[in-house]
């Protein structure tokens, strides 16, 4: 068994619940408590959700040291 291709960016993401492979319509939850539904990443992320932390080689920003304060 196969589970379906996750869809990237669909028309209504607010119309499901993306929680499971059912994607159940969200006002009729066949699985969970039904007490509210998991949003897609479009809903959280934002268009471009898929290529958040896909680049293993950019730069990870660091804040710079505090010059050090030489006593006298």
């Amino acid at each position: 068994m196969t589970s379906k291709k996750f869809p990237v960016r669909p028309a209504h993401p607010e119309r499901n619940c993306w929680g499971c492979d059912r994607y159940c319509p969200s006002h009729d939850m066949a699985c969970g408590n039904g007490s509210d539904r998991t949003q897609h990443p479009i809903e959280l992320f934002g268009e471009d959700w898929a290529e958040l932390g896909l680049d293993p080689f950019a730069a990870i920003p660091v804040e710079p040291a505090e010059p050090e304060v030489p006593t006298a």
